[in-house]
């Protein structure tokens, strides 16, 4: 552990806690005790782990909003090859995992270290090689100045640092999928389908429409329906109402019972979309505390989606936010929160004196989340940010699912999808049937290519099923039910992501941990310069001819 000093030497050295946990992997933390007379201001602290020589190209990710998790290699020379994430919250372009392995390591050959900050604030990755040859990598919580100050005998805990190894990406990220399957809180194989409104209405709620949609859902087999931004407070659009979380009496007038009784009479589970850290301009709250909108000074940090951070480090303003939330859940049967956050946090401070306020905000965040799954046993939490901004294994400490992207185009999926499993299994992954043309890309898509791409993931639906043909909905319907009868093996199975050398053809799928059975795809993703070969090998699975579900491998194939 490496730490800058502020005033004299304090407790510190190597990690105060090192674990080797169920699946291989390696995480550890340190603590920083102040045992001196005077304050003691913490401005570093990184944990690092040695690796050999031979690992000499680096692969992390880069990204953007819509476009997570885009890989990018690089040879490791001697210095410094550092990913610093100083957004207040993950990224879409954080470096998420730091491999260093032997040049041209794929996903099934080479060997492989890596490294993640499970952390969801301001963070680092860095793999560092000195003149002599040695080599390590390593991460941390990224402190701006002033942040921490600890006072004499006061405590500073690092995040955990997890690190990986294996021979290929694959064996690098099963570990990640069985330190997280052994946990007493990860989800089951059975994740009901989930059908997420929004880009079916946008704001423009009303109740007929909504249940509509819910008798829709329900008759092609979704288990969960979602309501999402729109439902509360003035929030017409996206320049008002944030922070203001009690029910809109103007499109609500007898509260979301009405449409919370149709979900639930149909058998399915009701969730709800909050944004808990986020506050507009044009709100009661903001108009009566502009305090606790978060700030260096006397200016306001630039907008974005008209949106500002409320200061959860702030306890009245963190105890309404709370409150506000559990009233809510107080009222309603609600089974799912969808938890997003839709903008970075710049200026981040409390005001008056603008004293730094990232490192709090996060652990608030986290005392939230951790409060209300108390309260609320059996509640999911989706967590959301802007799409993937907020994908670490910190936030997923206390959620159960993330939501990849906001662009569900499955050509783009198609990759988001492989790369974030590269740390997570794919029952965390959000992943949704899209409507026929993408809303964010503008492409036009078969069925069968957006099904196939979202059952790889926790499957949900975000299409106004409305406006659907029959043919579609019998298609879809098909999809679901392939889904339910396979989902035990598709979100429990080993993950297994084929290297094949021509970049238009991406080949994955997973097998059961006995192998004894797998399911595998073959996606087109563009036009090759040469024919597809006929035959293809399918790696890790030891029985020939047939599918968990007992089909030929071409009729396999030819559904998903």
């Amino acid at each position: 552990m490496r730490s800058t000093r502020s005033t004299r030497l304090l407790s510190c050295g190597c990690p105060s806690s090192i674990e080797l946990t169920v699946g291989g992997l390696i995480k550890a933390r340190a603590e920083l005790i102040n045992t001196g007379e005077d304050p003691y201001t913490v401005n570093d602290c990184v944990i690092a782990f040695p690796i050999p020589q031979h690992a000499q190209e680096i692969l992390d990710f880069a990204g953007h909003w819509g476009k997570e998790r885009v890989p990018q290699r690089r040879p490791l020379g001697v210095g410094v090859h550092l990913r610093e994430g100083r957004k207040g919250r993950t990224g879409p372009d954080a470096a998420t995992l730091l491999h260093v392995g032997v040049p041209g390591f794929s996903f099934s050959e080479g060997e492989i270290w890596a490294v993640h900050t499970g952390w969801s604030g301001n963070h680092t990755h860095y793999a560092e090689r000195l003149f002599t040859g040695a080599q390590v990598i390593g991460g941390g919580e990224l402190l701006l100045p002033g942040e921490v100050i600890l006072q004499p005998g006061q405590t500073y805990t690092t995040p955990w640092i997890y690190g990986s190894h294996g021979h290929g990406l694959d064996g690098v990220a099963r570990r990640f999928h069985r330190f997280l399957r052994a946990r007493e809180s990860h989800p089951s194989t059975t994740r009901p389908v989930t059908l997420n409104v929004w880009e079916a209405v946008y704001f423009d709620q009303d109740l007929d429409r909504l249940a509509d949609l819910a008798e829709q859902a329900a008759a092609i087999g979704v288990e969960r329906y979602v309501l999402d931004d729109g439902w509360f407070g003035a929030r017409r659009d996206d320049r008002a109402g944030l922070g203001d979380w009690t029910v809109s009496p103007e499109i609500w007038p007898h509260g979301l019972h009405p449409l919370v009784d149709k979900v639930t009479g149909l058998g399915m589970e009701f969730g709800l979309w909050f944004e808990p850290e986020m506050i507009n301009l044009n709100s009661a709250i903001a108009r009566k505390h502009p305090e606790w909108i978060m700030s260096t000074g006397d200016r306001l940090p630039v907008e974005s989606r008209h949106q500002q951070v409320i200061n959860l480090g702030i306890p009245e303003c963190y105890a309404y936010i709370r409150d506000a939330i559990f009233d809510i859940l107080a009222e309603y049967k609600i089974s799912y929160i969808k938890w997003d956050h839709n903008r970075d946090l710049i200026d981040a401070g409390t005001s008056p004196d603008g004293r730094p306020g990232v490192h709090e905000q996060t652990l608030a965040f986290y005392r939230l989340v951790d409060e209300i799954k108390a309260a609320h046993p059996g509640l999911e939490i989706e967590t959301c940010s802007s799409g993937g901004a907020r994908v670490d294994l910190g936030v997923l400490e206390r959620t159960d699912r993330i939501w990849v992207s906001d662009c569900i185009d499955p050509l783009e999926r198609q990759h988001m999808n492989r790369w974030t499993a590269q740390l997570l299994p794919p029952e965390l992954l959000g992943s949704h049937i899209a409507s026929g043309r993408s809303h964010t890309t503008g492409r036009v898509h078969d069925l069968s290519f957006r099904a196939a791409t979202a059952i790889f993931g926790h499957l949900g639906i975000e299409w106004d099923l409305t406006k659907a043909t029959a043919e579609d909905l019998t298609e879809l319907r098909e999809w679901v039910s392939f889904y339910k009868a396979n989902r035990t093996l598709l979100l429990g199975g080993d993950l297994v992501r084929v290297d094949f050398p021509d970049p238009t053809t991406l080949t994955y799928g997973v097998v059961a941990p006995d192998r004894s059975s797998a399911i595998y795809t073959v996606a087109s993703i563009g036009r090759s310069e040469v024919t597809l070969p006929g035959r293809l090998r399918f790696p890790g699975w030891i029985r020939t001819g047939a599918t968990a579900s007992g089909r030929s491998w071409s009729e396999a194939r030819h559904q998903a």
